[in-house]
C-alpha cells in the first residue's frame, strides 16, 4: 500500500521585511549628515567667531540653483506619493508614470548639484570650507544616485507584477528612503546653501 505523501509547507512569510531593512539605512544615512553638518555648523562657527569670513575670497554660492533643487525634490515627493497611492490600488498605468517621473526628477537635482559645483568657484585645496561643503554636497548627490537606483529597480519589479494591493513593500520603502533624501536636502538646503 503507498504511503501518502504531504507536500511541503510554505516558507514563513518575513513581511515589510525591505521596509524595515530600508528604516534602518534611511535613519543610520540620515543620522551621518546629522553629523557632518553639525561639524560644518561648528566649525563655521569657530571661523565667524575668530573674526573671518566663511567662504575664501572669490568663491560664492548662488541661491538659483539650490532653490531649484529644492522645488523640483518637493515635486518628486509628490510623484513618490502619487506611485504609491497608484500601486496600492493596482493603477498600474499611473504608478508607473509616477515612477517615471520621479525618477527624471531624480536625475535633474543631480544635474543641477553638479552644475552648481561648476560655478561656486570654490576649490577643495582652499581649505576646510571646501573639503566640508563638497563632502557634504557629495554624499547628498550619492544618496540621490542610490534613491534613483532604487525606484528604478522597484520599478523594474513593478513592470514584472511583482508588487500589486496587497503587497507594494518594495515601492514603500523606495518612497520612504526618497522622503529622507529629501529632508536631508532641506537639512543642507538651509545649512549651506540659504546661511552662506
Amino acid at each position: 500500500m503507498a504511503a501518502h505523501v504531504l507536500p511541503p509547507a510554505p516558507p514563513v512569510q518575513r513581511p515589510r521585511v525591505l521596509l524595515v531593512a530600508t528604516a534602518f539605512a534611511a535613519a543610520a544615512t540620515f543620522m551621518g549628515f546629522v553629523v557632518l553638518l553639525g561639524i560644518y555648523l561648528n566649525f563655521r562657527a569657530g571661523v565667524l567667531a575668530a573674526g573671518s569670513t566663511w567662504l575664501p575670497e572669490g568663491a560664492k554660492i548662488p541661491l538659483q540653483q539650490p532653490n531649484a533643487t529644492f522645488m523640483t525634490l518637493l515635486l518628486s515627493v509628490i510623484s513618490m506619493a502619487w506611485a504609491v497611492n497608484a500601486i496600492s490600488k493596482n493603477d498600474r498605468v499611473n504608478a508607473y508614470l509616477a515612477l517615471g517621473l520621479t525618477i527624471t526628477f531624480g536625475l535633474a537635482s543631480i544635474v543641477m548639484t553638479w552644475y552648481l559645483w561648476t560655478i561656486m568657484g570654490l576649490d577643495i585645496d582652499s581649505g576646510a570650507q571646501g573639503v566640508l561643503i563638497y563632502t557634504i554636497t557629495g554624499a547628498h548627490v550619492a544618496m540621490m544616485i542610490v534613491s534613483v537606483v532604487f525606484v528604478a529597480l522597484m520599478s523594474i519589479r513593478a513592470l514584472g507584477g511583482q508588487f500589486n494591493s496587497r503587497q507594494h513593500d518594495g515601492i514603500s520603502a523606495a518612497a520612504l528612503y526618497w522622503y529622507v533624501m529629501v529632508a536631508v536636502f532641506a537639512l543642507i538646503w538651509l545649512i549651506i546653501y540659504v546661511t552662506k
